[in-house]
């Protein structure tokens, strides 16, 4: 029972973070709300008992992905700063 309301809160916070990273007018914004779905991925996993999956996604979704957007706006950033 408790698992099944555990789900369901998860569920309903995944589509309001994915709402939110695509009406976000922000790229940073977006960004990190692309990265709390990430996280809140790996909850999603590890109760649907997919640690495996569960790990992958949090190094490579959440961190390695999230890193490599926040650089590439900041170097986009620094590009246009200098023209």
């Amino acid at each position: 029972m408790l698992i099944n309301v555990l789900e369901i809160i998860v569920s309903i916070l995944l589509l309001l973070l994915a709402f939110l990273a695509l009406s976000s007018k922000s790229l940073i914004k977006s960004v990190m709300f692309l990265s709390s779905l990430s996280m809140l991925s790996v909850v999603a996993f590890v109760l649907m008992k997919a640690p495996d999956v569960a790990l992958t996604e949090a190094v490579i979704g959440s961190g390695l992905v999230t890193s490599l957007f926040v650089f590439t706006l900041l170097a986009t950033r620094k590009v246009g700063q200098k023209q």
